[in-house]
């Protein structure tokens, strides 16, 4: 994973009607399981797949003011500078049903890494807001599909392993209009 350029986007292709705009913040699953893990979750036939790289999500959708978006990256920056870098090891299949219709790829082991990060971003006030369930990092590989494509994919994906350092996560933002689109990466240094 080293080696990757910081991304910074800025104008108003950011921002939806009322200047808001949509960010999550994430750990990208790198090459080449990030595209077999997209790929997978595309033949599944998750229409999220082609918006949505494989990743763990550390904060999901949250609409914050367009104005806000410098304090939020502040606030970021300073969570990247106290954590240090980490090995994340990806294992096996887990389902949230029957909760919710979603299949995933396990996070075996940076769990307790990928808990303190969401905990620290989320303290910003502009980041706080309720959620439905319990923070579980994982891996998303189909949801809201037939019941067989949910079957098929925990089955074929049951032995699945990937170990790889992390060394960042990424500001993502969403218009409403296209997919989801990198906005900055945040090296940890702590």
């Amino acid at each position: 994973m080293s080696g990757r350029v910081e991304r910074s986007v800025v104008g108003t292709e950011w921002a939806r009607d009322g200047g808001t705009t949509q960010i999550g913040i994430a750990i990208d699953v790198p090459e080449p399981w990030g595209g077999f893990l997209t790929r997978c979750r595309a033949e599944a036939g998750d229409p999220q797949a082609t918006d949505v790289p494989a990743h763990v999500t550390l904060l999901g959708p949250t609409e914050i003011p367009v104005a806000g978006l410098p304090a939020v990256e502040d606030h970021l920056a300073a969570v990247a500078g106290q954590h240090p870098p980490f090995t994340m090891h990806l294992r096996g299949t887990g389902t949230f049903r029957p909760v919710t219709e979603v299949v995933f790829v396990a996070v075996a082991a940076g769990i307790s890494e990928c808990e303190l990060l969401s905990t620290a971003i989320r303290a910003a006030p502009e980041l706080r807001r309720e959620t439905r369930f319990p923070y579980h990092p994982h891996v998303t590989v189909a949801q809201d599909v037939a019941p067989e494509a949910l079957d098929k994919i925990y089955r074929d994906l049951a032995g699945f392993s990937a170990l790889f350092d992390v060394e960042r996560f990424t500001l993502f933002s969403h218009s409403g209009q296209s997919r989801w689109q990198p906005r900055r990466d945040f090296e940890l240094a702590g």
